[in-house]
């Protein structure tokens, strides 16, 4: 019996060991990643304290055991209140266009850039692509202003002498067009740094597979269609799992700055609302409520959609 126990702590002792064992020959990696660990524990987690003025009548002239608990009120009000659920509306409809753009244009410009066999016409390319990226939102929503402006705007110019139009178009103050030029806006600044990690996955495809099409007598778009996109698919299916996760991420500066008075019903998004609520306002309890509802929506969606890939056999995350 006791022969039976000693084995069984032996046996028991053994995981943490080696588990000690591994930490101290990478002890170089634990001091390098000591930095971060404390970045994500003082600005990722201690803020969550924060949540609590949620579920309270928030004062912040008051200390916390004299706040007025008021449970689930806030977020009751934000499912009743249509300011928020058309914020909802909006946040949701700009992140699809983003997230279906951005996809779809990347996969696309990988596509046709891996097919230019030109080396340094290739690099130019794909360097002049991705230089916007580098650019703050504040010189993009001014480029996208000027180039939409009713006086001298390019876009205007362009579609008047093609005919076209007859007089400029106001594109900023149609509320029905705010969506789409957001969606563009994002396209133009992300497109080069999106399909990077695209033409390093397609790298990465075995060329005798190419020559034994060539052989075959496949032409190019049968190549890209049969291999190269059947080659990026695992790398396709994890962005998106990772993309679910900002499905409520609409964005916060190009719609605050692009948006007028004449827009405001298609241009306000959750973190607009919630600007506006706890800043503006001083509503800082609904405010958080919206932030709450954003982060746990998101983090749904992401387990959501690894669960959907791991039962059609996909490749996941966990």
């Amino acid at each position: 019996m006791a022969k039976a126990i000693s084995r069984k702590s032996a046996s028991a002792d053994i995981p943490k060991s080696s588990l000690m064992k591994k930490l101290r020959s990478q002890k170089q990696l634990m001091f390098m990643s000591l930095p971060i660990v404390v970045y994500i524990l003082v600005f990722s987690y201690y803020p969550i304290w924060g949540w609590t003025m949620a579920f309270q009548n928030y004062s912040p002239a008051k200390a916390l055991s004299e706040q007025q608990w008021v449970g689930f009120k806030h977020f009751a009000f934000l499912f009743t209140d249509e300011a928020f659920l058309r914020v909802l509306r909006n946040t949701v409809a700009m992140s699809l266009i983003n997230m279906i753009l951005g996809f779809v244009t990347a996969i696309l410009f990988a596509l046709l850039l891996n097919e230019i066999k030109g080396r340094f016409f290739k690099r130019t390319i794909q360097t002049v692509s991705y230089l916007p990226h580098f650019l703050s939102w504040i010189i993009v929503t001014g480029i996208v202003a000027s180039s939409l402006s009713v006086d001298g705007g390019i876009i205007n110019v362009a579609l008047l002498k093609l005919g076209l139009i007859s007089e400029p178009i106001m594109w900023l103050s149609i509320p029905e067009y705010f969506w789409g030029i957001v969606g563009g806006a994002h396209v133009w600044k992300e497109l080069g740094w999106n399909a990077i990690i695209y033409l390093a996955a397609i790298t990465s495809i075995d060329p005798s597979q190419y020559e034994a099409a060539e052989i075959d007598g496949a032409n190019r778009y049968q190549k890209m269609l049969f291999i190269t996109l059947p080659g990026i698919k695992s790398i396709v299916v994890i962005l998106l799992i990772m993309n679910m996760g900002w499905m409520l991420e609409a964005g916060f500066e190009v719609q605050y700055l692009l948006g007028n008075g004449v827009v405001v019903d298609w241009s306000q998004t959750i973190d607009i609302f919630v600007l506006k609520y706890g800043l503006q306002i001083g509503n800082y309890s609904l405010a958080t409520a919206a932030g709450i509802f954003k982060t746990i929506v998101s983090i749904t969606l992401i387990f959501a959609a690894n669960s959907i890939a791991k039962r059609l056999g996909e490749d996941r995350l966990i």
